[in-house]
């Protein structure tokens, strides 16, 4: 079966960086879902989930935004943040949904503090997604 090189990057690390059969992203035109071979290009991401496959098994990761970069054997996701589906707690992910549900349900808000909480709120659904919970 034909793989490419799937590297996940944020600035702080080096997330992931296996073979892979395939990929599934969210970008802003909708989801998207790479094989080897896909023509190359470049596109910014939504806040959602990525799902890499390799064999049978598919790994999901949570990626808050960035770009996905097609190369001919080769797959990079340079993320603002990623996280591994286990590497993800449940509990301050649900603690920070929470908080941005309260921040947006605030009567006095300016325009950049209510378009903050709603990206904490998909950060963190994101996360929960990912995660397994709720």
């Amino acid at each position: 079966m034909s793989t490419f090189l799937l590297e996940i990057v944020t600035p702080d690390r080096l997330v992931y960086s296996e073979q892979a059969n395939s990929i599934t992203v969210r970008g802003v035109e909708g989801e998207l879902g790479i094989l080897p071979g896909h023509i190359p290009f470049v596109t910014p991401l939504q806040v959602a989930p990525v799902f890499v496959k390799i064999g049978n098994q598919t790994t999901a990761f949570a990626v808050q935004g960035g770009f996905v970069e097609v190369r001919k054997d080769k797959v990079v996701i340079l993320a603002e943040s990623a996280e591994k589906a286990t590497e993800i707690d449940l509990e301050r992910a649900e603690a920070a949904k929470s908080r941005a549900e309260a921040r947006l349900g605030a009567s006095r808000q300016d325009e950049i503090d209510h378009r903050r909480a709603e990206l904490s709120l998909q950060r963190a659904m994101n996360r929960i997604k990912v995660s397994g919970g709720n």
